[in-house]
């Protein structure tokens, strides 16, 4: 049985991907917001708040784990809310498999928390998927806590419709936040001490300002007003779709200065028979042109993708078009993964589904080329010189973290403070992270 009346501690517990991330820290600050305080770490909660990504097999079923380990051996358990992605895809079900759950919130639609909070307390249990995006956003609080880096959502959803990807179903069409909305939000941000923003969205670089006329212009429009923000120091941006990409965007790596120099752009395959089966709107030569337009734009730009092996079908040949575009890529970062059918996607039910140990095999094979080529970047980029901004303290006393301006995590000690901008000379590579020598502080 839950305690009786309001809860007055809240956790939320974020899995998968930065729109996540972002999505749990406004949900924190909308509880902040309503009087809860955040549980110190350690201690139970009154109302802990699952929010959840679909992307991955067995998604739902890690869920109903969670929620499972939150009943107390008395038999007590806190107020649990389903948010996120498997909230969406799942709904009513979820109410039906697993009675300890009060609540059930979709990704558009967790601004309406302290409402079903409120209900819950009167002993409804309720769920909520609508998607008006933009509802969203305007009912939400303004930021309330605020580090060096933060995330701003410019972009949701997506209408590419890639055969083994759910974001469609459960984040809806792609829909973009007005220009002035995320100037404002993005001034909010550096007052409170924001010195990097990474603009967010499934597919970021498909932002387009609602409206017409002179108010409709694109994304790199949009990273060019916000470098006029004279305390905004660095401008990032995550994720992108190769079919969105524009001469604009390539323009501003060559041009926006406080634009860094990180591309994420994922592939998914090197194969075009593969890349056509999941409705990507690429090949591998037109992937790799895009690539090299980047790079004669920003010679130093570090480019980091997605992979996908094991796609239905795939042959070992087709895999073998994978290694040898990441060979012809040399990524300084990127992420890889087995496919994994997700109920309701074309290609769950193609046929060739491939076994799961010849999947284990090639991503093993493909993470050792990818790992080879993050340390090979890094090893390249000892002895040379950059700013890192501080984002916390290390593990040893007087050593500091902080990323590069390729992304890269760097270590060093000496005199600094979280938020700082300082400059460094990177001095010894690891597979992970470099080791940097403190030159100066740049700004404070």
């Amino acid at each position: 049985m839950r305690q009786s009346g309001p809860p007055q501690t809240f956790r939320v517990k974020s899995f998968g991907c930065q729109m996540n991330v972002y999505d749990g820290e406004r949900m924190a600050e909308l509880l902040a917001g309503q009087g809860l305080s955040a549980a110190p770490e350690g201690e139970e909660a009154d109302l802990v708040v699952l929010n959840t990504c679909h992307i991955r097999e067995r998604a739902a079923e890690k869920v109903y784990s969670d929620i499972g380990r939150l009943q107390k051996a008395d038999g007590s358990k806190p107020m649990i809310a389903v948010a996120g992605c498997v909230a969406q895809a799942e709904g009513e079900e979820i109410m039906a498999r697993a009675p300890a759950v009060s609540m059930v919130v979709g990704p558009q639609a967790y601004h309406r928390l302290p409402q079903m909070i409120a209900q819950s307390v009167e002993g409804r249990r309720t769920t909520d998927t609508d998607m008006p995006a933009d509802a969203k956003f305007a009912a939400l609080p303004a930021r309330r806590k605020v580090g060096p880096g933060a995330f701003l959502t410019v972009q949701e959803g997506c209408d590419k419709f890639c055969t083994y990807c759910v974001v469609p179903y459960t984040r809806g069409a792609e829909i973009s936040r007005p220009f002035k909305d995320l100037i404002r939000e993005a001034e909010s941000l550096v007052e409170r001490g924001a010195r990097e923003i990474t603009l967010l969205g499934q597919n970021v670089n498909a932002w387009r300002n609602p409206g017409s006329g002179d108010d409709a212009f694109e994304f790199d429009a949009l990273i060019r007003e916000l470098a006029k923000l004279p305390d905004l120091q660095r401008i990032r941006y995550t994720t992108s779709h190769p079919m969105d990409v524009t001469e604009g965007l390539i323009a501003c790596h060559a041009e926006v200065e406080k634009l860094m120099p990180y591309l994420h752009l994922p592939v998914q395959s090197g194969s075009n028979r593969v890349l056509k089966a999941m409705n990507r709107s690429h090949t591998a030569d037109s992937y790799l042109k895009l690539l090299d337009r980047f790079r004669a734009a920003r010679p130093d730009i570090a480019l980091s993708g997605d992979f996908i092996v094991g796609f239905p079908g795939e042959t070992e040949a087709e895999f073998e078009e994978t290694l040898q575009l990441v060979d012809a890529v040399g990524y300084a970062q990127a992420y890889s993964f087995k496919y994994s059918p997700r109920p309701g996607t074309p290609a769950a039910a193609m046929d060739g589904q491939i076994p799961r140990d010849v999947m284990d095999e090639r991503l093993q094979r493909l993470q050792a080329a990818l790992n080879r080529d993050q340390l090979a970047f890094n090893a390249a980029s000892v002895g040379k010189r950059c700013e890192v901004l501080v984002e916390r303290r290390g593990k040893k006393p007087g050593q500091w973290l902080g990323k590069s301006p390729w992304l890269q995590s760097v270590f060093f000690e000496g005199e600094a403070a979280i938020g700082d901008l300082v400059r460094v000379e990177l001095a010894a590579a690891g597979p992970n992270s470099i080791h940097g020598r403190l030159l100066e502080t740049v700004a404070a």
